[in-house]
């Protein structure tokens, strides 16, 4: 007998996160590590929760990810974004909640390019009049 395995692909910023979802004890790796070691800091380990405690799974599924590019921060989105392409996977009637709250919708905001002859995207050097 094999378990059912649910495979879903989340992306933010530079960040790209394979997840693998399979009936489980609530057991989640990142890259190999357990999360709250790979993603150090609170707040950005609790964004990757979000889909589950809106969908009340929290200790129903074991979670395998890999995610790879840009910051933490962008890894935890795009890792919440996979797990909520997933969950929909599992059960259509999670999609209502997910989209109310905001979870299946790709961030995509980028980078703003830098232009030339000035420091950043949108800084200018200081004018002198004289």
């Amino acid at each position: 007998m094999t378990k059912a395995v649910y495979q879903a692909t989340g992306r933010r910023k530079r960040a790209v996160a394979r997840v693998l979802l399979m009936p489980g004890k609530g057991n989640i790796l990142v890259n190999g590590n357990p999360y709250k070691e790979y993603l150090s800091r609170d707040t950005i380990s609790k964004i990757v929760l979000e889909p589950l405690d809106v969908v009340e799974q929290n200790n129903a599924y074991d979670i395998s990810v890999n995610v790879k590019g840009g910051g933490l921060t962008g890894q935890a989105g795009a890792i919440r974004l996979g797990i909520a392409r997933a969950l929909l996977q599992i059960n259509d009637d999670f999609r209502p909640v997910l989209k109310k709250a905001g979870l299946l919708t790709r961030d995509s905001r980028q980078v703003e390019r830098k232009k030339y002859g000035q420091p950043g995207a949108r800084k200018r050097f200081q004018f002198s009049k004289r």
